[in-house]
């Protein structure tokens, strides 16, 4: 508080009601001694350790920004609506419990308009369905985020408080009559389709719904009396039913939660042993691991027009999936996680698609080059960092927006604050229970909905269902289980990567050295294959099935590949030879030798580029062929052509007229001539979404130093509370004289400070003082105005 003064002055239009009781009471005030520190929330704050107040701004750090100049400031900012309704976000059921039972015995008003209740009477209001442990630790809670404060054994609440609580007052008082879960559940099941027809209407478009059918006298047969006999609505009047909550929230399929259960639920877990859960989560992990270079390659191969929002179209979509073997959700879930892991990004690729558009394109970034390098395990860790953190729902893709459009992947749309808050307590749940443990998602809403009852909807079956779905696919959970690598990088800390990395290497399965070559030309790797191998098998065979064994299929045409690739048929004779544990099939080595023997014959070199054969006639076949007008060939030698195209053009259109050519350098050499994949750059101008971070302890530690100088300060200048002039400066008479004159309806002139740093003098009528405010009545205008409590510099009644 500011050390300016008002002068007292006649009170101007509305003239307030005087009278013997008023005056009285006003001269009181003036004489009654100064309440102890405590009485206000402010001085129950200095009383508090330098370790609680650092505390309290960890639970609250929108307290200490803008950096507060004393504790009165501090006070009237944890007393605001706004920022209690942001620490109430947080609360379960029995501190919502108490934060009612205080409300309903009035200690949210101010002190002195009704008894406070002590922490004894607390206990006696909630007995039976409490232990006196559980109920301190609430208060505890309540307590550290200054939303209860002491004084003595006197509870008292914060006046915004009441309003947090997430249901009508009285429904943890009063214990309701209402049907249970499984009793609304059985009476769904029976009802016919018009009545249940109803009650979902009134289920997604309000509780309340008027009908004639409602008056007494209605037959009993009409729907609107059935679910009315069934407890399922409740009567208002002739004309109006209204819809329990209990049973709304089951036909939206939320977790049901009943205020008066002050114990948390306790679902009946699933048991497995953790090497399953672990064996289960691999076998994913390489899936995902495998599908997810597809999806680089194939935008590699290529990239995917953006659409004009930003996001991926689904005839996109549907392309990507379809090359890539997957079903389209799981394509739109692995796109999200490769651009939130910074593999594939939005903008213009080098080089640039053939395509008439200046649009922007979906395509790897040169990342996804040193991620495909990568160990599978960090390659993982990677991935599931990316989806801890996302600040999206890939799960609503293909959902309807308002305007009934199907959300695309990649769109704005699905972009959900919530995400990675909600992702973290489902599976943190999951971490509180032994290794090998499984939950219903059912049961994770419920117990989710119990402890954050004001976020209950962001834990409906739905919503907890597909991000178990999600952790599933991504090798967090196996069985409904919490996998060992997920458990250690839960923890929080970005050291836990390491440990999470070790821990999938160690239940990802052992890469192994060999192949099982078949008659059939298939050849089966028994488990994941060594780098090197994997990389050669990948070249001359293509995968026909992946899973935890892979089958590849050798034809001429990858083993064509192999060729050009610069292999020569003694290299894959002895790949084969080499790592097969089977002996290698007669069939495989003709086939090998017979796409060798032709392949090459023909050589095409820079001309732009050339075509060159030792064999003169297969030239001039060439030569007479339609492919040679054009490629503009002309033949310099009897085994030498040059040609205009370039040399990549040369070998594509020789190979779609049924020839077999190979390139070659300068010096003869077979050359990889394979297209490498376009790349897209990160924009370093993206925007990102903003994460504060928040203060350290030090940084803490260093402001509650700060606020103690400041009130030493204030209380060195600050003098008497009471001037002569009959003004306050002292935070406790401030509001003592504030919250007299409401009561007794007097006009005072106050200093006030607006945020420009502007002092003035207002004569107003305070009508309400609470939530960090003050309400009062200009008498000039007629209207009520706000005014900032710690901005008030200096108060005086008018007499």
């Amino acid at each position: 508080m500011g050390n300016s003064s008002g002068t007292p002055g006649t009170t101007q239009g509305i003239a307030p009601q005087d009278s013997d009781t008023g005056r009285e009471e006003v001269t009181a005030a003036r004489r009654k001694p100064a309440r102890p520190a405590t009485d206000s929330l402010a001085g129950w704050l200095s009383a508090r350790t330098d370790a609680q107040l650092v505390a309290l701004l960890q639970l609250r750090p929108d307290l200490a920004v803008p950096l507060p100049s004393s504790m009165t400031v501090l006070g009237a900012r944890a007393e605001q609506r706004a920022s209690v309704l942001r620490a109430s976000e947080d609360l379960d059921t029995l501190e919502f419990a108490v934060v009612e039972t205080l409300t309903v015995h009035g200690t949210s008003r101010p002190v002195g308009d009704a008894t406070p209740l002590t922490r004894k009477a607390l206990r006696a209001a909630l007995s039976g369905r409490v232990t006196k442990t559980a109920l301190d630790a609430a208060l505890e809670r309540l307590t550290a985020r200054a939303l209860v404060w002491l004084d003595g054994d006197d509870l008292h609440l914060v006046p915004a408080a009441a309003e947090a609580v997430p249901w009508p007052l009285g429904s943890t008082t009063e214990l309701p009559d209402a049907l249970t879960e499984p009793e609304i559940v059985a009476a769904l099941a029976e009802l016919a389709p018009p009545e249940r027809a109803l009650l979902d209407k009134l289920a997604t478009t309000g509780p309340r719904g008027r009908t004639r059918d409602a008056a007494p006298g209605t037959p009993a047969d009409r729907p609107i009396q059935q679910l009315l006999t069934r407890r399922l609505l409740h009567w208002i009047d002739d004309e109006t039913v209204e819809l329990p909550v209990t049973v709304g929230q089951v036909l939206r399929r939320e977790p049901v939660t009943h205020p008066h259960n002050l114990v948390p639920p306790k679902p009946e877990p699933g048991k497995y042993t953790p090497a399953e859960v672990n064996a289960v989560a691999a076998g994913e992990v390489g899936e995902l691991l495998r599908h997810c270079a597809g999806i680089i390659e194939s935008l590699g191969q290529l990239p995917a027009p953006a659409l004009r929002a930003g996001g991926l179209g689904v005839r996109e979509l549907r392309r990507i999936a379809k090359q890539v073997g997957v079903e389209e959700n799981r394509a739109g879930l692995l796109v999200e996680l490769l651009a939130a892991a910074d593999l594939i990004e939005k903008g213009l690729p080098e080089p640039t698609p053939e395509i008439d558009t200046t649009d922007d394109f979906w395509a790897p970034t040169p990342a996804a080059d040193s991620w495909l390098e990568a160990t599978p395990a960090r390659r993982w860790v990677t991935l599931a960092l990316a989806w801890l953190a996302m600040d999206r729902m890939p799960w609503m893709i293909g959902m309807r927006d308002a305007n009934d459009k199907p959300l695309a992947a990649l769109s704005i749309e699905l972009r959900n604050p919530h995400a990675p808050r909600d992702r973290r307590d489902i599976l943190g749940l999951l971490a509180e229970y032994p290794s090998g443990t499984s939950l219903e998602p059912a049961d994770i809403g419920r117990v989710l909905a119990w402890r954050a009852p004001r976020r209950r909807r962001h834990f409906r079956q739905e919503a907890v269902g597909h991000t178990l779905r999600e952790a599933a696919e991504l090798g967090f959970v196996g069985r409904g289980a919490l996998a060992s690598p997920a458990r250690s990088l839960l923890h929080g800390a970005a050291t836990n990567a390491a440990d999470a990395e070790t821990a999938m290497a160690s239940a990802l399965p052992e890469p192994v050295d060999h192949v099982l070559v078949q008659a059939d030309l298939t050849v089966i790797a028994p488990g994941p294959l060594v780098p090197e191998l994997g990389a050669r098998i990948a070249l001359v065979a293509d995968v026909e099935s992946a899973g935890a064994a892979t089958v590849y299929r050798i034809g001429e045409t990858s083993v064509r590949r192999a060729l050009d690739a610069g292999m020569t048929a003694a290299e894959l004779h002895a790949l084969f030879g080499t790592y097969s544990r089977t002996p290698v099939p007669q069939s495989l080595t003709y086939l090998i030798d017979d796409v060798a023997r032709r392949h090459g014959r023909l050589r095409v070199g820079m001309a732009q580029s050339f075509v060159r054969s030792d064999d003169p006639a297969l030239l001039a076949q060439v030569l007479a062929a339609p492919v040679a007008v054009e490629l503009a060939l002309r033949a310099i030698a009897p085994t030498v052509a040059i040609a205009q195209a370039p040399l990549g053009e040369v070998l594509e259109q020789l190979r779609a007229a049924g020839f077999a050519p190979a390139g070659e350098d300068s010096a003869g050499v077979i050359v990889d001539l394979r297209p490498r994949g376009t790349r897209v750059s990160v924009r370093p101008q993206a925007r990102r979404p903003y994460r504060p971070s928040a203060p350290s302890t030090e940084q803490l530690e260093l402001l509650v130093a700060e606020l103690r100088a400041g009130d030493r300060a204030a209380g060195a200048r600050s003098g008497q509370a009471v001037r002569t002039d009959g003004t306050r400066t002292s935070t406790a008479a401030t509001l003592a004289l504030l919250q007299l004159a409401a009561r007794v309806r007097r006009s005072v002139n106050i200093g006030y400070v607006d945020a420009q740093g502007v002092a003035t003098q207002r004569v107003v009528e305070p009508l309400k003082v609470g939530n960090g405010q003050l309400d009062a009545l200009d008498p000039v205008t007629g209207t009520v105005r706000h005014f900032t409590l710690h901005r008030i510099a200096s108060v005086a009644m008018l007499e």
